[in-house]
């Protein structure tokens, strides 16, 4: 991107507001309490931000630009996304969904900008080749992708000699599907970087949850994963034991993880400390044989955690 970074940090549960931190997560987040969340993160070294319109219908977006104003542009890397389920919000363009935001968060150009879904491969990722002709945009990606979609938006910003810099898909422990699916060779093949979200799939596989702590049971998050906490717990429990031998913690297990699969992960950013193990999270180096450990548990689970808004990669 700018700098090398190993991590990318996610605001998804940055704001209230229709799919926002609120509802999702069960969290409350505003300027005020991530202010110091932002300054940590870009002291450890983490400066690469990734938000998109619809969250919060662009209060995410809002909150990252007053935060980001602290610092030089160059400094910082701001990632978003075009969602085309709200593409007539801004009458079906991606070019103007982009503008706004922009406008939104102050910052001049867009350093990554994403097709957040396959919707319509054919209809939206034409859109973003104005946006890489004008310097809007630095860097374009597609997310929640298959290969064949992936090599479709491939062939239609060739023809405008540009080219799919980056897939961010769900990767996590639990769901592989991008790799089974023959999309991380694909990406490794291509020289396109692949962006994991939901490596500790929304906190249930940071070790601190079980039945009798479980999740906020009003958030989607809770919803989800709360009645299969049962089955993550001899999982997690290793990585908590893999974590010993690393001075580390379960998440960052989990993190360095997905960094040892060629990931990139994008790990959500709402308290100080998240940032702080992330960085570090990004030292550690798995052996193999830890890897292959914790995928034979993590598949013994049986469970599938495939969010309702993606399709499989295989």
């Amino acid at each position: 991107m700018m700098k090398e970074t190993k991590i990318a940090l996610g605001t998804w549960a940055w704001g209230a507001g229709a799919f926002g931190g609120d509802a999702v997560f069960g969290s409350n987040t505003d300027v005020e309490n991530l202010k110091p969340v932002f300054e940590a993160a870009m002291k450890a070294g983490l400066n690469l931000w990734d938000t998109a319109t619809v969250y919060g219908m662009g209060e995410s977006e809002r909150i990252l630009g007053t935060l980001a104003k602290g610092v030089n542009r160059d400094d910082v890397a701001i990632s978003t996304k075009f969602t085309p389920q709200i593409a007539e919000i801004f009458e079906n363009s991606v070019e103007k969904m982009a503008d706004a935001s922009i406008e939104r968060m102050d910052c001049g150009y867009i350093d990554m900008y994403w097709i957040h879904n396959p919707m319509d491969v054919e209809r939206w990722t034409p859109g973003l080749i104005p946006l890489l002709k004008s310097g809007k945009v630095k860097r374009v990606g597609v997310s929640n992708h298959n290969i064949q979609e992936i090599e479709r938006a491939n062939e239609i910003l060739g023809e405008a000699g540009f080219k799919v810099s980056a897939v961010q898909n769900h990767f996590s422990l639990l769901y592989r599907s991008s790799e089974k699916g023959g999309v991380l060779d694909y990406c490794k093949k291509n020289g396109i970087e692949f962006w994991a979200y939901m490596v500790l799939e929304q906190g249930a596989l940071s070790g601190k949850y079980n039945k009798e702590n479980p999740l906020p049971e009003e958030s989607d998050r809770g919803k989800k994963y709360n009645p299969v906490l049962p089955q993550l717990e001899a999982l997690t429990n290793e990585m908590t034991s893999i974590g010993q031998k690393y001075g580390a913690s379960c998440p960052q297990i989990g993190i360095a993880w997905a960094i040892a699969k060629g990931a990139l992960p994008l790990i959500g950013a709402t308290k100080e400390r998240h940032v702080i193990e992330a960085a570090e999270a990004a030292k550690i180096q798995l052996t193999a044989e830890e890897v292959a450990r914790l995928e034979k548990l993590a598949d013994a689970t049986g469970i599938d955690t495939r969010g309702g808004w993606e399709h499989s990669m295989e």
